[in-house]
């Protein structure tokens, strides 16, 4: 067996994102022939994205540590405890938020491409945070759209 691609921790790309949380490129659609992107997020008491669906991708979370509130289509909240595992199929409404002082989280989407997503809205830990650095909420909603996001309202 051979390995198609490997990624060490420090060959991974860290972006700051929403709330100050991270996310790490850990594969890109590039590394796996556009088949899917894997991210982790470390993410603090209270970060939430926006309600949201993926109109080109389905989207899988693991919560390797923490818990966190997750939401989808109409249903209420479900609290996802440490080593739960959550499959959200594109074009489904959902959510979540952080309840744990912190969380870290593993995220597959398939197919790739939504690592461009964070790319362009987000800011690459590799280089220096300019002084006052907030990320745009205009450039996080013309990524989101861009890359077949669609935020149907605020966090939950």
């Amino acid at each position: 067996m051979s390995m198609v691609h490997l990624a060490q921790p420090g060959e991974q790309q860290q972006l700051e994102w929403i709330g100050g949380s991270t996310f790490s490129v850990l594969l890109d659609s590039a590394a796996t022939g556009g088949q899917l992107t894997v991210g982790r997020f470390a993410a603090e008491k209270g970060e939430a994205p926006p309600f949201h669906l993926h109109t080109r991708e389905d989207e899988i979370f693991m919560l390797i540590s923490g818990t966190a509130l997750v939401w989808s289509g109409d249903e209420d909240a479900v609290e996802l405890e440490e080593g739960g595992i959550i499959y959200l199929p594109r074009n489904v409404p959902h959510g979540y938020r952080i309840t744990s002082d912190h969380a870290d989280l593993l995220m597959i989407a398939t197919p790739g491409g939504l690592e461009g997503m964070f790319r362009m809205a987000g800011r690459d830990l590799s280089t220096p945070r300019p002084a006052g650095f907030e990320l745009s909420p205009e450039l996080m909603a013309k990524a989101a759209d861009e890359f077949g996001q669609v935020v149907l309202g605020p966090p939950r």
